[in-house]
C-alpha cells in the first residue's frame, strides 16, 4: 500500500515509517496541511520476520520495495541515513499483531478438557506466552532498539482494534499488551488510543473503521492519532 509522502516545502514535523496502518496517519496529516515525510513501506506481514539489517548509523530493509521507499523518504528529509534524521520517527512497524494472533498457531495451548473452547488457565498472562510473542516480533523490537540507539525520538502507534477472522481476539489483545510493554521498556513512546476509540468489548468503534475492510482504520481514526501526536509536540 503505497502512500505518497508529504510534498510540502515546509520543514517536516516527523518521519513516518510503517506498514499499511500508517496510511490514515499520513492522509490525516496531508488533509491538515501538516508537513511530514514518509508513509507505508509495505504490508504488515513483511515486518514479522527479519526485515532489516542494522548499520552503524542506518538500517537496510531486505525487501527491495521497502528499501526504495525508505531511501526516498530519507531523501525528502535531505539526509542519507537514519541517524541523521532530526525529527521524531513515528512508526507502526511490527504492531500488526493479528499475524501473531493467527488462531491455528495457538491450538497447542488450548485446554482440551475445558467445558468450552479456551486456553489453559493463566496461559495468556504467563511468561511463556510473553516469551512466544516477543520472539515473534523480535525483529521489530530490534528495529526500534536500533533507532533509539541512534538517539532518535521514536513513537509507536497501536493499530486499530480490529481482529480479522483468521486471528483469535483474546490472543490479539494479550499479544498487543506484551508488545506494548516490550516497546515501552526499550524507551519507545506508545501512542495508545484504545480508551478513546473502542467499544465496551474493546473493539474499534464502527465510525473509526475503514468501510469494506477488515483491519484498517479510516481518516477519522488517523485524525485522532494526528491530534495525539500534536499534543506531544510533534
Amino acid at each position: 500500500m503505497k502512500m505518497p509522502s508529504s510534498t510540502t516545502t515546509a520543514p517536516a514535523r516527523f518521519l513516518l515509517l510503517g506498514d499499511s496502518h500508517a496510511g490514515p496517519i499520513g492522509r490525516a496529516a496531508r488533509a491538515a496541511g501538516l508537513p511530514f515525510e514518509g508513509g507505508p513501506l509495505g504490508a504488515g506481514r513483511e515486518f514479522t520476520d527479519d526485515f532489516f539489517e542494522p548499520r552503524d548509523a542506518d538500517v537496510v530493509f531486505r525487501a527491495p520495495e521497502a528499501e526504495q521507499h525508505y531511501r526516498g523518504f530519507l531523501s525528502g528529509l535531505q539526509v542519507a541515513e537514519l541517524g541523521a534524521v532530526a525529527v521524531p520517527v513515528v512508526s507502526t512497524l511490527g504492531l500488526s499483531v493479528h499475524f501473531v494472533a493467527t488462531a491455528d498457531n495457538w491450538q497447542l495451548y488450548r485446554d482440551p478438557n475445558g467445558l468450552r473452547p479456551g486456553f489453559l488457565p493463566g496461559f495468556l498472562s504467563s511468561a511463556l506466552f510473553a516469551d512466544i510473542v516477543r520472539a515473534s516480533v523480535r525483529a521489530a523490537l530490534a528495529f526500534y532498539g536500533h533507532a533509539l540507539g541512534l538517539g532518535l525520538r521514536v513513537l509507536a502507534v497501536l493499530p486499530p482494534q480490529r481482529v480479522p477472522s483468521h486471528a483469535d481476539p483474546l490472543v490479539f489483545m494479550a499479544a498487543q499488551d506484551v508488545v506494548r510493554d516490550a516497546l515501552t521498556g526499550l524507551g519507545v513512546e506508545m501512542v495508545d488510543l484504545r480508551a478513546r476509540t473502542t467499544d465496551e468489548q474493546g473493539f474499534q468503534r464502527p465510525e473509526l473503521c475503514e468501510p469494506d475492510d477488515a483491519i484498517h482504520g479510516n481518516l477519522a481514526f488517523g485524525r485522532l492519532i494526528l491530534a495525539e501526536l500534536l499534543e506531544r509536540g510533534l
